[in-house]
Parts: structure tokens; C-alpha cells; sequence
């Protein structure tokens, strides 16, 4: 059950923040600001958490904040992947609804993209699984070695035919979130696509 914490005033009637609402006013700043140029006391204002000992009742630290929000984005990534994969049969639709997916969060929610594949999560969390070898991504890798051997995909070392993919993907949403390409993420979707898909199909 979520947490949550009541807060109270003189002048205003109770107030509910949830756990929920820390992190994704954590996650917003640490999107804007960077995890190391955001303070404990700003991500308490940002939720709206009026006393002193107010976020320690959540979290004691801002790594434990950043690694619950790691935690929750990749957790609900997984069980995404899990949805695509019993969807489709072929790695090819399953690769496509993934790019759909993450192009879809770049538009929507910028700051969850931002987080998941830009922030350098290893410089303040050091202990964390690597996110290749996440549960996430592990499920990608495991689609492409499934496209090797059904012959959707040329014949190369899996984890090669990941990088050549996503790199495409990758560089994309990062020109989009930079603002080196003007427009939202979902006018290049389809020219990803193709090129990523291009660089690993069989022909």
C-alpha cells in the first residue's frame, strides 16, 4: 500500500503527500537540474512537504530516492516488454511497439526518457545492476537472439545487433530531447524505425 504522509497547518486543513508524488517531483528535478545539483530541501518543496522531517518518513537519502525511481521505471518497462512480447510473435513487431513505446514517453513523460537512458544513473549509484543487464533490457537482447534464430535478423552477436539498434533509437531521442531536432519525438518515429531496423534485418 502506498505511503503517505499528512501534513497540517494553522492556516490550511490537512494535506495528503504520497510517496508517489516525492518521486516524480525527485524525478522532474532531477531531469531539469541533474541528480547533483538537487538538493534534499528541493525535492521537499517540490512535493509540497511543509515540515522539517517530512520526506525522511519516505526516504532517508537522495540516493534512495534515485534508486526508487530507477526501480520504478524499470519495473514498469519489464512488465511493458512482457505485454509487446505476448502480443507479437515476431521480433520485428516486437522491436517496433518497444521504439513506439519509448518515442511514445519521450513526448509524454520527457523527464522518465531522460532518467532511463541519458543520466549517468552509475556516478551516484554505484551498486545499481548495470542497465543492460536489467531484467528490461535483458528481455530486448533476448528478442534479438530470438530474431537471429527465426532469421529475421541477420546472423551477428545479439549484443551487436542491439547496440546497431538502439543506437539509432538512442541518438534520436536524445537530438529530440536536446532540442537539436525541433519537432516532437513521434515526427521521427517512423524514419527511427526504418533505420534501426534497416541496419540489423536480414536481406
Amino acid at each position: 500500500m502506498e505511503q503517505e504522509l499528512e501534513l497540517e497547518t494553522a492556516s490550511t486543513p490537512i494535506k495528503t503527500v504520497t510517496q508517489d508524488q516525492v518521486l516524480q517531483a525527485a524525478l522532474k528535478l532531477f531531469a531539469q537540474k541533474g541528480y547533483f545539483n538537487t538538493s534534499l530541501p528541493d525535492i521537499k518543496d517540490a512535493a509540497g512537504i511543509t515540515t522539517a522531517t517530512g520526506l525522511t518518513q519516505f526516504f532517508k537519502t537522495k540516493q534512495a530516492i534515485a534508486q526508487a525511481i530507477r526501480e520504478h521505471i524499470l519495473d514498469s518497462l519489464s512488465i511493458s516488454i512482457d505485454d509487446i512480447r505476448r502480443r507479437n510473435r515476431k521480433a520485428s513487431e516486437q522491436l517496433r511497439e518497444i521504439v513506439d513505446l519509448l518515442f511514445k514517453l519521450t513526448d509524454d513523460a520527457p523527464e522518465v526518457i531522460q532518467f532511463l537512458l541519458f543520466m549517468r544513473c552509475e556516478e551516484f549509484l554505484p551498486e545499481a545492476t548495470p542497465l543492460l543487464d536489467t531484467p528490461a533490457f535483458t528481455k530486448i537482447k533476448r528478442i534479438m537472439q530470438n530474431g537471429i534464430k527465426e532469421g529475421e535478423i541477420r546472423s551477428i552477436d545479439h549484443v551487436v545487433a542491439f547496440t546497431y539498434f538502439f543506437g539509432v533509437i538512442q541518438f534520436t531521442l536524445s537530438m529530440v530531447l536536446n532540442k537539436g531536432l525541433p519537432k516532437s519525438a513521434d515526427s521521427y518515429q517512423s524514419q527511427a524505425w526504418l533505420a534501426a531496423w534497416s541496419s540489423i534485418v536480414k536481406k
